[in-house]
């Protein structure tokens, strides 16, 4: 809950907090991030269909240059649009690749033990990418519909059944809640910030709002954004309800004990693993790999629009069926590079979450006062200018924070070599 703990031969004596001082200002920094996010939210949702014109903006991007021009859009909304979807999709072949993985020792059971495994973890996240890939070659979003419903069953799965074996099985015997703080305050400071930025990473999804709502009938009498809204507010509740019993939940039952890779499924592998039906715990890794093939799709959904409507401007005819297959074959397997490369997921996710964090927290405040022009010095004037600004300099800080953690993870644990 946004503590770093560094490798305890380096560090010096842990200063004490207590444990729920601890776990409070993760709760606090969770609930803020949540109810901010979905503020923002709200005003993407409102901004989608032009109160002037009529005109549906179905992309973030497009949004953004009909707001500020393309110019800025190309500055400062593409990068971290794009990066934001191929990062996803980098840290979902992370995810799944390992929770295969693990998927197979709990499988195999106890006629694997002490037997090599088959595949490599490279292999595993290899196998996780071909899966991907070849579901990646449903069309649009209205296709994967279907999909989508089942990664959203199967995370509320996941989610509840992780939370409710960590708090049933008690808290773990010398687990502990102290605060470990490195030999220089910088690094301590930087851990905080990047874990600020992977609380950013779990709220992303804003980049995706307006091409989910686009898919919803739309008139003068019945805007979309009257049941969109109503969607989101049900979908968050869901969400609050497996985010938070799941970090509060975790943090109590492990403390400083939870695994650095692999987080609570590894976490309850490594502690329950015995006393756990094995049934519950390969429900939970099959969970965990269906959603991140299914999310896999939503999230690269976005590039292959980016690069097949590239191509269709450019040639003035749609993009055939083939070239379609290859490019997104070599996006997926591009990703696939990339997550063999970083395979910490902890430090890779909390410098996603910096670059894309104005695309959730800052850029739907700037837009909403640019379209709507608040009354000058009101409420809501102050309110959006505060968020917006706000959320780009926390944005600069978590970049600088999530590039040094990254650097420094990668020298200790070593960049090509996935655990």
């Amino acid at each position: 809950m946004g503590e770093v703990v560094e490798d305890s031969a380096t560090a010096p004596p842990p200063v004490s907090a207590p444990p729920m001082q601890t776990q409070a200002w993760g709760t606090i920094s969770l609930t803020v991030a949540f109810v901010w996010q979905l503020y923002t939210l709200g005003l993407l949702v409102k901004l989608h269909e032009s109160t002037e014109t009529g005109m549906r903006y179905s992309r973030y991007l497009q949004l953004f240059s009909a707001t500020f021009g393309d110019k800025m859009a190309n500055i400062f909304a593409a990068f971290p649009i794009m990066y934001l979807s191929g990062g996803t999709c980098v840290a979902l072949i992370i995810i799944g690749g390992g929770t295969m993985k693990t998927f197979y020792q709990i499988a195999c059971g106890a006629s694997c033990h002490g037997k090599p495994m088959p595949l490599t973890t490279v292999e595993w996240y290899l196998v996780f990418t071909c899966a991907a890939v070849l579901l990646s070659q449903l069309p649009n979003l209205n296709s994967i519909a279907g999909v989508s419903l089942v990664g959203a069953i199967t995370a509320i799965g996941y989610c509840t059944i992780m939370w409710i074996v960590s708090v049933t099985e008690d808290r773990l015997d010398g687990v502990s809640y102290d605060r470990v703080r490195p030999v220089s305050n910088v690094v301590w400071i930087f851990g905080i910030l990047n874990s600020y930025g992977i609380i950013a990473f779990a709220f992303r999804g804003h980049n995706l709002t307006l091409e989910i709502q686009a898919t919803m009938p739309s008139s003068e009498k019945h805007p979309s954004h009257v049941p969109m809204w109503r969607g989101v507010q049900i979908a968050y509740v869901i969400v609050a309800m497996c985010l938070f019993p799941l970090a509060i939940g975790g943090y109590w039952a492990y403390g400083q004990k939870i695994p650095e890779n692999g987080g609570m499924l590894a976490a309850i592998y490594m502690y329950h693993g015995r006393d756990t039906s094995q049934a519950v715990l390969g429900l939970t890794s099959l969970f965990i790999i269906v959603n991140a093939v299914s999310s896999f799709q939503i999230y690269a959904m976005q590039m292959f629009d980016d690069m097949e409507s590239k191509f269709t401007s450019r040639m003035n005819r749609p993009c055939p069926w083939w070239l379609r297959a290859i490019s997104r074959a070599m996006f997926g397997y591009g990703c696939f590079f990339v997550a063999v490369a970083i395979p910490f997921l902890g430090s890779f996710a909390g410098l996603i979450g910096g670059v894309a964090l104005p695309v959730t927290f800052s850029y739907p405040c700037f837009m909403w006062l640019k379209i709507k022009k608040p009354k000058k010095h009101s409420f809501a004037w102050w309110l959006n200018w505060v968020l917006g600004i706000s959320g780009v300099v926390l944005s600069v800080l978590v970049i600088a924070a999530g590039v040094y953690v990254v650097i420094d993870t990668g020298i200790k644990v070593s960049f090509f070599k996935p655990q």
